[in-house]
Parts: structure tokens; C-alpha cells; sequence
């Protein structure tokens, strides 16, 4: 994205002054600029709503290497099964994988829960459960992972992004739930103020680029092969679902049942 300075607007926000109006040219590059393949809601963020827009292309095939699975029968995120459908598709993913799994979570107390719950099991079957919040650094817990052969990851925010493991020590990634921002944080409500439909002009937008970022942690270089099972039902119950998935890379989409989980990600990276 490119910010020519002649079209900015004559009072700019904090942005714009400090970083679009000190410099001719300014390109803003990333992986997750884009929500449902369009720029409007970081430019409407930016205040850069005439910058120029251009995407290149991923270099990993993720047709070929990325399967994403969304189970059909799984319950409400709120409602009181879900949690146990939660530890049942960990649990599969990572006995079908030998461990090689990060889950990714938006409450560290359903992080505590899930872990307390699966841990003995795993450990029985020699697969080691690393939690965040259970002591070490993000680092130190990172290098625990990648170096035990069989192992699960259970992380929080930090976890969503700026996380490096390459190769077949994970295999497997679990996004527990869509990461919207809690609505009655001050911050949160004091930008959604701002917008004439808060929830589909900045909740959503704002949710999909955490959602990419997430994502993100699983492919990192063009010989990775991996699982993405989706937990939260949303993305195929409500009508703004289908705007996480287009936000996703032109993956392998699986839809069905949870107990199909284990021979799906056992036959995709087997096959």
C-alpha cells in the first residue's frame, strides 16, 4: 500500500503527521492487510483511503499443503458442550499427529481448563503439553516445542503472532475461537464509537486480521504441510463466517464431522 502525500487531507491524525506527511512515499507491507480481500478497513483505520493498493502472491501453495477443517457438529462456542468438544478435537489432533500441535486461545482460563483436562492423557501416550501461563517465557516455551519430539502447544494472544516453528514440529494448529475483542474494553468501545455499524465496519475486520495472523503460524516455508481445524461454529452458522474463510489463503476446506478429525489430518499428511 502507498501513500502519496499530495492527497492527504489538510488536518491529518496522529498518523498522518507523524509518518504520511514526513515522507514522500510511504509502503505499508504486510500478510494481513486485507479482510475478505479488500484494504478498506486498514485505510479507513489509517486514514488512507486514497493510497494505492497492490497485493503480490503467496509463495507456498496452500491447496497443496494446507488442509483447513471445520467440524459440522460442533456446539456454540457459549453454549455448555463446547468445551468438551474442545479438548476432544485437541486431543484427536494431537494423538493423530505424535503431538506437533499448537492450539490457539482467547481466554487463559479455557486455556487452564483445556490443559488440566488433556494433560494426563497425553503425558500417558508421551506427548508433552507446554501451556502458556504455567511458567517460562513465550521464548522459552517456543524452544521446548520445537525441541520434543512429541509435544502440544497451548497459547494465548501472544501466541497469534510473530510465532516461528518451520518444518514438521507443527503440524497441526487448533483456533479455538474467533478472536474478537471484548466489546466493553474502554479502547474497543471508544473506536466502535467511531463507526455507523461497529460490528461489521470494525469487530469483524478487526477479528479476521487476528484470524490471519493465527493462521499464519502454521505454513512457514514451502516445504511445510499442515492441518487448520476451526472450532468456533461461527464460520459456518453466521452469515459473517464465510468472511473469515474468504479471508484465508485458497486452502483445502474440509467440512465435517468432529470424530473424522484424526483420519483427515493422519490421511493429509500421509497420503
Amino acid at each position: 500500500m502507498t501513500i502519496d502525500r499530495s492527497t492527504l487531507t489538510p488536518s491529518p491524525p496522529l498518523v498522518e503527521q507523524h509518518l504520511f506527511m514526513e515522507k514522500d512515499t510511504v509502503v505499508l507491507t504486510s500478510a494481513t492487510l486485507r479482510t475478505a480481500g479488500s484494504y478498506s478497513y486498514i485505510q479507513e483505520r489509517l486514514h488512507a483511503r486514497e493510497a494505492r493498493t497492490g497485493t503480490v502472491g503467496s509463495p507456498f501453495d496452500y491447496r497443496s499443503s494446507t488442509l483447513v477443517f471445520v467440524p459440522t457438529d460442533i456446539s456454540d462456542p457459549n453454549g455448555p458442550a463446547f468445551q468438551r468438544q474442545v479438548e476432544e478435537a485437541i486431543n484427536l489432533l494431537a494423538r493423530a499427529l505424535d503431538g506437533r500441535t499448537m492450539a490457539l486461545f482467547t481466554a487463559n482460563q479455557q486455556l487452564r481448563n483445556t490443559a488440566e483436562a488433556i494433560g494426563p492423557g497425553l503425558s500417558a501416550a508421551g506427548i508433552t503439553v507446554f501451556q502458556q501461563g504455567s511458567g517460562g517465557s513465550r521464548r522459552q516455551l517456543l524452544e521446548n516445542f520445537r525441541n520434543t519430539p512429541r509435544a502440544v502447544l497451548l497459547g494465548t494472544r501472544s501466541f497469534w503472532e510473530g510465532v516461528d516453528v518451520v518444518g514438521a514440529a507443527l503440524s497441526g494448529l487448533a483456533l479455538v475461537r474467533l478472536p474478537f475483542a471484548v466489546p466493553n474494553d474502554p479502547v474497543v468501545a471508544a473506536r466502535a464509537e467511531t463507526f455507523d455499524d461497529a460490528f461489521y465496519q470494525y469487530s469483524v475486520p478487526d477479528a479476521i486480521l487476528r484470524f490471519r495472523q493465527g493462521f499464519g503460524r502454521l505454513i512457514r516455508s514451502r516445504q511445510d504441510r499442515g492441518v487448520c481445524v476451526i472450532l468456533d461454529n461461527r464460520v459456518i452458522s453466521k452469515r459473517y463466517g464465510q468472511l473469515f474463510l474468504d479471508s484465508l489463503p485458497d486452502c483445502t476446506v474440509q467440512k465435517a464431522p468432529l470424530a473424522t478429525l484424526a483420519g483427515a489430518a493422519r490421511g493429509w499428511l500421509q497420503p
